[in-house]
């Protein structure tokens, strides 16, 4: 996976608390559900201005494509609202979901002006977006936002090296369990619980991620229900009830 296309899952939403009715401002203010993300939380109010006014909105429905693999690179996105997966496709026509992006996230860093995967939404969402060609002279005017960007690149070369390897050595079972640990985590650095979660996509989207079928990921997850290390309290949520037993399990 090269390190600036596929591998863009960032890790912005340290501070950021994912709220699926949020609706984007009609102005750029401290009110910017992205403020508090690793990559602007160094900067003042007039430079958060400044960012912001020069960044569009965009909206997206739930099913929607943001972009196709192939297509020419025009915007780097921030994600404001909802749950995207980036997906690759292989010569025979299958699907390699290659990660989730959540509020906070970035989307759309490109190499050779193309997008190298695909990006679709998994609910409703929104965006601001910014034009690469702008984006020269904002990272030249905020240094610490390309030292950022750098170091998601760094990150996310570590986050592929630990995708292989869950893909290629781990059993089914583990990565399940893997998954649901992973996600949780990431939750948790959104500001979310990181024991009762809100899984948005479908299994056969999860199953696509985790390179395994839709029906090993649902008999996994019902007998993880069954020995009690998980519980479901509700639509697309998920509730960990033995931690530790899925820890061992991914390892």
């Amino acid at each position: 996976m090269p390190p600036l296309d596929i591998s863009t899952i960032s890790q912005l939403g340290d501070a950021i608390r994912r709220e699926p009715r949020q609706i984007i401002p009609s102005s750029p203010c401290s009110a910017c559900s992205v403020r508090h993300a690793a990559s602007y939380a160094s900067l003042t109010s007039d430079d958060h201005a400044h960012i912001l006014s020069i960044a569009s909105t965009r909206d997206v429905n739930r099913g929607q494509m943001l972009f196709i693999e192939g297509d020419p690179a025009e915007f780097l996105y921030t994600v404001v609202r909802g749950t995207f997966q980036m997906y690759k496709l292989l010569p025979d026509g299958r699907r390699q979901i290659t990660g989730f992006l959540f509020p906070g996230d970035f989307l759309g860093l490109a190499d050779d002006d193309v997008y190298a995967y695909s990006a679709e939404a998994v609910t409703d969402a929104a965006l601001y977006r910014y034009r690469f060609k702008e984006m020269g002279a904002l990272l030249t005017r905020y240094p610490k936002m390309e030292n950022r960007l750098l170091t998601i690149a760094s990150h996310e070369l570590a986050e592929a090296q630990e995708q292989m390897l869950l893909l290629g050595r781990k059993t089914a079972t583990e990565k399940v369990a893997s998954f649901l640990l992973a996600f949780a985590e990431r939750a948790a650095q959104r500001g979310e619980g990181r024991d009762v979660l809100f899984i948005p996509m479908t299994r056969h989207a999860i199953a696509d991620y985790l390179g395994t079928t839709t029906e090993t990921v649902s008999r996994t997850l019902s007998r993880f229900r069954h020995d009690g290390l998980i519980s479901s309290p509700g639509n697309n949520q998920i509730e960990i009830l033995d931690r530790d037993a899925l820890c061992r399990i991914s390892e």
